[in-house]
């Protein structure tokens, strides 16, 4: 059950689409929705002479924190026109520390939602995500940067491979699973997995006993890379969401990401939920 979502809302001049999913999101599980902008701490540069004047330091802090009042009256305005219970929350945060921050308030609630970094921007969304799939202890979901529309779950696409990962993932998932149109389990052959069983069948009987409309595909790996063969068939298959198991491991704040998990942070191009 999914009762509790909270969002990281993008303080970037094009807004980003993070924060208007997330409202899709609770309005259709009819959660609390909690929004989170952080004003960021000044970014100042060394100059030669080491002296940095300080009307640069405040016009920036200043600019933060307009971008940040910016983000949440835009969260304040959605959620309300949503009819939505919804909590808007402006924090004070480094580039470094803001993923961590994020992720010890997202302890607190059932989902957390991130935006995808644009390309050639900051990646401290990057950040936040990673620290959030790593050490929130919940489920996340991953907007891509080019989302226009809201939460569609007619077509989802579960990315199966028998690991400990990915059962976590489906079973975060049900309560958005629960309303989808179509389930497809998608196994890509040459990826490892449990090899006691039939890969897939044994999910499949599982999702269908919870009266899911549900098909497995197996699909040729080849020679390309795992994270190009699910992107692929999203893309063929017209997946509205997908739902992936997290790879990788935090040590010492030192993010060591899995090569499919890398790949679908920076390439995802649907709504991807993930669970470590």
């Amino acid at each position: 059950m999914i009762r509790d979502i909270v969002v990281n809302l993008s303080v970037t001049k094009g807004a980003g689409p993070a924060g208007d999913f997330a409202v899709s999101v609770a309005s259709a599980l009819d959660a609390h929705l909690a929004g989170i902008a952080f004003v960021y701490d000044p970014i100042v540069p060394v100059s030669a002479t080491g002296y940095i004047p300080a009307e640069i330091i405040e016009r920036q802090q200043t600019d933060n924190e307009a971008e940040a009042k910016a983000a949440i009256g835009r969260f304040s305005e959605a959620t309300r026109r949503a009819g939505l219970s919804a909590e808007p929350m402006m924090l004070t945060a480094s580039l470094a520390g803001a993923g961590e921050q994020f992720a010890r308030i997202a302890r607190r609630f059932d989902l957390a939602i991130v935006g995808q970094t644009e390309p050639e921007t900051s990646s401290v969304e990057d950040i936040i995500a990673e620290v959030a799939l790593f050490e929130s202890g919940r489920p996340m979901i991953l907007v891509p940067y080019i989302q226009k529309g809201p939460l569609k779950l007619d077509n989802v696409m579960l990315c199966w491979d028998g690991s400990r990962q990915a059962a976590r993932a489906i079973g975060d998932a049900m309560p958005l699973l629960v309303k989808a149109g179509r389930v497809e389990i998608v196994i890509v052959a040459n990826e490892r997995g449990k090899q006691d069983e039939i890969e897939g069948a044994d999910m499949g009987q599982h999702l269908a006993r919870h009266g899911l409309k549900v098909a497995v595909d197996r699909i040729a790996g080849g020679n390309v890379d795992v994270a190009d063969v699910l992107l692929s068939h999203a893309a063929d298959s017209g997946a509205d969401f997908m739902v992936m198991g997290g790879y990788g491991h935090s040590r010492l704040r030192e993010f060591v990401l899995g090569g499919v998990t890398r790949t679908i942070l920076r390439s995802m191009t649907v709504p991807t939920l993930l669970s470590h």
